[in-house]
């Protein structure tokens, strides 16, 4: 099964992946992570990759794809894949799928996390992080029992920088403009499956694997 997931931060893309690769014993790609990772262990796309990142400019498109197209070749990636984060744009994704088509795959599925902008600034907002132990919280559906107090250790919590309104706004802005459009790119391909990501984590769960079982 060869994945990619969309949606925008706060959309529950990393515990619907989880739950993927459980199922389906495939792993999941996040291009964060495989880009530290070819850094790390300074494969050819990794030194081509630190020059950039040293010098403070983004990577360039054909690094990134690079990197990406490396890892998908994998031996664990034999039975398919999740990509998580990538791609970002309209040029990554035609970038991708000439990789693709140069390995002999091809996607199965691209799913779409759907969510409400304000219903998600709403949750995303209400995060509380225990300065102490690190447990997490959430002010509407997950409060502490003693208000900004932690249950498990009494330590404050606070709100993340990248939990305030204005920074999460920035955020759901530069999805729209860049990752939105790749919405439309692969309902062309008919390969798009759009899913409530407002519904419980359950209900989000059996309406993917019903399509994907269904395969």
């Amino acid at each position: 099964m060869k994945l990619i997931l969309l949606g925008p931060p706060g959309a529950g893309k990393g515990t619907q992946a989880k739950m993927l690769t459980e199922k389906f014993s495939i792993p999941q790609i996040s291009t964060g992570d495989i880009l530290r990772a070819a850094v790390k262990d300074g494969t050819a796309m990794g030194i081509k990759a630190k020059e950039y990142m040293d010098a403070g400019g983004l990577v360039p498109d054909e690094v990134v794809v690079g990197i990406v197209r490396d890892r998908l070749q994998e031996q664990d990636c034999n039975n398919g894949f999740i990509l998580d984060g990538f791609p970002r744009t309209l040029g990554q994704a035609d970038a991708l799928g000439a990789a693709l088509e140069g390995m002999s795959k091809e996607l199965d599925y691209v799913l779409s996390l759907d969510v409400d902008a304000e219903a998600l600034i709403e949750r995303l907002t209400g995060r509380r992080t225990c300065k102490e132990c690190g447990r997490g919280y959430h002010i509407a559906f997950d409060p502490p029992a003693t208000q900004n107090q932690c249950d498990s250790c009494s330590g404050e919590l606070f709100q993340r920088d990248d939990d305030r309104e204005e920074t999460i706004r920035k955020r759901l802005q530069v999805y729209a403009d860049q990752t939105s459009p790749l919405i439309s790119y692969y309902q062309e391909s008919d390969i798009l499956v759009s899913l409530d990501g407002m519904l419980p984590i359950a209900q989000v769960q059996e309406q993917m694997l019903a399509k994907l079982q269904a395969s």
